[in-house]
């Protein structure tokens, strides 16, 4: 028996020894950065730029993997049920670790237990936007038309539970109006429509959309944050255009499968720091109209707060939107 002990001691110590020596050693293969959505959205935009100089930090490819599907759930609980080894990370959002629980009730992961939080990449105020021949040019004639057609007008969104969806869905709520929703893969397919003319407005985060608003390929009617955008200077606030009850941010984020070894995740925070303080790399965000967090907000903990936060907020927001909508559809 004693012998027996000793084996599996020994045997125990030495896979604590490999795996430390794996972590020492870490990276020494490809990062699969899974992104939850499609390729083309503000989330996939932000975990591109930011894992573009990842790789050039780390000396190891980090290769963006689309996994769209069921409002960005679906590539998150893939990557919740990776190999907590630093070789699969995430770029999660305010829908898939905020919303998603109030709006997915068999969700097999849990925003605030089931991940190793990395830190905050940037965040992402939200515009409401049109297609460029929509016949409202403002956000009061645009609350006007959708509350005189009420139900019939094309709302496009990235899915149930993405940020898109979410924040129509408040917005919805706030007006008292909604439009028919058209569900799409990720933001990138929406977009294309919406560019396209064949769905009439929608609700997203601003990262990828000011291209298409400057070229004039659509109209933003409003931005729903306290301060104009310096990206989109000539775009007023949901305040200035007369609908100050809605005002609401998005933010995306880089997490891990839970368990990850410190080391391991000591590193990739250092890679997203060096990431976030590069010059070169903020520009490329704050074009697009991301607002980057400071140091002591893109923490591992500071995240985790977040996590907890959003959850907390968003949970009885949306139930209350839901059962709004679900009371005006029955009658």
């Amino acid at each position: 028996m004693k012998n027996y002990v000793k084996q599996v001691v020994i045997a125990a110590a030495a896979v604590l020894a490999t795996g430390t020596a794996a972590s020492a050693q870490y990276p020494d293969r490809q990062i699969t950065f899974i992104v939850p959505f499609a390729a083309g959205g503000p989330t996939d935009v932000i975990a591109r730029i930011v894992g573009e100089y990842m790789s050039r930090s780390m000396g190891k490819p980090v290769i963006v993997e689309n996994v769209a599907g069921a409002g960005g759930t679906t590539g998150i609980t893939r990557a919740a049920n990776a190999a907590p080894d630093g070789y699969t990370i995430m770029m999660g959002h305010m829908g898939t670790h905020g919303a998603a629980p109030a709006l997915y009730p068999n969700i097999k992961y849990d925003p605030t237990k089931d991940f190793t939080p990395i830190g905050l990449a940037a965040g992402t105020p939200i515009l409401v936007v049109t297609k460029k021949a929509f016949p409202a040019k403002d956000l009061k004639s645009f609350v006007a038309y959708l509350k005189a057609n009420d139900g019939k007008v094309t709302e496009a969104h990235a899915g149930v539970g993405s940020v898109s969806h979410t924040t129509c869905t408040l917005l919805h709520s706030v007006i008292g109006a909604k439009g028919a929703r058209v569900t799409y893969r990720g933001t990138g397919p929406a977009l294309n429509d919406l560019v396209a003319g064949q769905v009439d407005y929608g609700c997203d985060q601003i990262v990828n959309l000011v291209p298409q608003i400057v070229s004039g390929n659509i109209t933003a009617l409003a931005i729903a944050t306290a301060q104009r955008s310096p990206a989109l200077p000539d775009v007023p606030t949901t305040k200035e255009a007369g609908l100050p009850e809605f005002e609401v941010s998005a933010w995306n984020a880089m997490f891990g499968p839970k368990n990850m070894p410190k080391d391991v995740t000591d590193k990739l925070v250092g890679a997203l720091d060096k990431a976030l303080d590069d010059e070169g790399t903020r520009k490329r965000l704050l074009d697009l109209g991301s607002v980057l967090p400071d140091t002591a907000g893109r923490t591992p903990a500071a995240l985790q707060k977040l996590v907890e936060s959003e959850v907390k907020r968003w949970g009885p927001v949306l139930k209350a939107a839901m059962a709004t909508e679900k009371a005006a559809d029955a009658k």
